[in-house]
Order: structure tokens, then sequence, then C-alpha cells
């Protein structure tokens, strides 16, 4: 026979891909901002459609609603593929799913950042290191009120804590992401060196 035939398995794994990064692609941040009646969320300070923006509209109960929304639609593509398919699927569509949120094709391949569906995507596959991540953020917050800060410090101790818990697969998506989420910051890095990013509620102008 002429040709290369897929496997079975493997047109499993492009569904994940692909199903995990249309659902990763819904800007909750945007619509949510929008039905509430506040307009364009890209037009509000830093212009980002995840929940650190939406904060700056001064509705506190949609940025919690973003953050929750942006970070189960990772969850949720890792979790279904995992359960059908395979831990290798539930991967592939969970880090498919950050690569929707931060380069959707709705909105021009312009999302978020991904801090958000990066933690949603580690509490679905290895919950233990999620919540350790989770912590390390809400920590870091708490202490210096800088969410790029938070942000940057969880994501980089991810891969070491899931290497800890004895996951080289989770640990290798876990640093492909950090990474994707470090130069998605890259701005706010060089802020955060200036000694200027903004802390967490301020009104960025």
């Amino acid at each position: 026979m002429c040709g290369v035939s897929l496997l079975p398995a493997e047109l499993f794994l492009i569904l994940a891909a692909i199903g995990g990064y249309l659902l990763g692609s819904i800007p909750f941040g945007l619509v949510l901002v929008k039905l509430a009646g506040l307009g364009d969320i890209r037009t509000v300070g830093s212009g980002n459609i995840g929940a650190t923006n939406v904060l700056r509209t001064g509705r506190k109960d949609l940025a919690l609603a973003t953050l929750v929304l942006d970070s189960g639609k990772a969850g949720i593509a890792a979790l279904i593929f995992t359960f059908a398919v395979s831990p290798t699927a539930g991967l592939i569509a969970g880090g498919a799913a950050f690569l929707g949120h931060c380069f959707p094709v709705w909105l021009g391949f312009k999302g978020g950042k991904g801090v958000a569906t990066f933690l949603g995507v580690l509490l679905a596959v290895l919950w233990p290191v999620g919540l350790l991540v989770c912590a390390t953020w809400l920590g870091m917050a708490l202490v210096f009120r800088i969410s790029s800060l938070s942000a940057l410090t969880a994501s980089a101790v991810a891969p070491v804590l899931a290497l800890a818990f004895m996951r080289p697969d989770v640990a290798l998506l876990a640093l492909f992401l950090a990474g994707l989420l470090w130069w998605r910051h890259k701005e706010n890095i060089a802020r955060l060196v200036r000694g200027e990013e903004p802390r967490i509620g301020a009104k960025k102008a």
C-alpha cells in the first residue's frame, strides 16, 4: 500500500491536541467582561485577557471567574483525554490548551499569558505538584503582591517538583510550558528589573 496510515493511537493523540487547543482558546476573560457590559478587556490595563487584567476593571468576581474558567478549561481537557485515551494524551491535551489560551485562533493568536491554564494542567495531571505550585504562587503573591513575580517563581519550581515526584513526563511538559510562560512575561520581567511592575489590584495606566 502507498502512503503512511496513522495508527488509532496516533489519531487519538492528534485529537487530543486539537481538542485541547480549541478548548484552551476560549477567551473567558474577554467574554465575561463583555457580558458584564464593561467593554473590551483588551483596552484595559495591559490589554491581556487573563484574570490579573480583569481585576483591573474593579470586578473581583469577574477576575475570580476568569481564573477558575481559564484554569478549568486546561484541567478539563487534560482529564478528558487522560481517562478516555491515556496519560500521554492528557498531557498533550493540557499542553495544547495552554497554547490555545496564549495563541487563540479566534483573536488573531493574541491571547493571555497562560498562568491559570498552566496551573490547571498541573492540577489535572499531577495534583500534588499542582497544589504545591499554587501554594508557591499564593505565598509569593501574599509577600510581594506582584502577580508576574508569583507566576514566574511558581512556574520555575514546577519541573523540579514533578521530578521529585518521579514524573519526568510531567516535568518535561512543565519545563516547556514554563519556558513559554517566561517568554510571554518578557515585558513583565523588564519592568521587574526596573522596579516598575504594578502590584496586584493596581489599575495599570
